[in-house]
């Protein structure tokens, strides 16, 4: 009885070195796909959102990583003839900070799913961290 072998050396067609035609492929792009989160990363740091609080009387600015530039406040809303003016400030502080630090979050979010194409919610939690 002869033994057969088909043309390439059996099961899978052409024997390869171990790896798939699309794996360096594949490696490529998600090196570049590392490289540019990484980007993303540092551009978080200088990109930035203003977001107001009681129609302009507080201003902050916020980084895309969640850290806090700078805050406004105007002098006219600083009415020290009303006894409740350091809980309205304190109100509106607390509202605008909130509102930053969810806005630049989102921001973030958005900046890492354009470049991950949702990738990092189709892998189990705590894998995010590869992207």
């Amino acid at each position: 009885m002869s033994k057969r072998t088909r043309p390439g050396g059996g099961f899978g067609g052409p024997q390869m070195s171990g790896k798939l035609p699309n794996q360096n492929m594949l490696m490529r792009q998600f090196q570049k796909m590392q490289e540019d989160l990484a980007a993303a990363e540092e551009a978080l740091n200088t990109e930035t959102i203003e977001v107001s609080s009681g129609g302009g009387a507080v201003k902050i600015v916020i980084n895309g990583h969640q850290k806090i530039q700078s805050i406004a406040i105007d002098r006219e809303a600083l009415d020290t003839s009303d006894e409740e003016w350091v809980t309205d400030l304190q109100d509106l502080l607390l509202a605008a900070v909130n509102q930053a630090v969810e806005q630049s979050q989102a921001f973030a979010d958005e900046r890492r799913q354009s470049i991950t194409g949702g990738l990092e919610s189709m892998l189990p939690p705590g894998m995010g961290g590869l992207f």
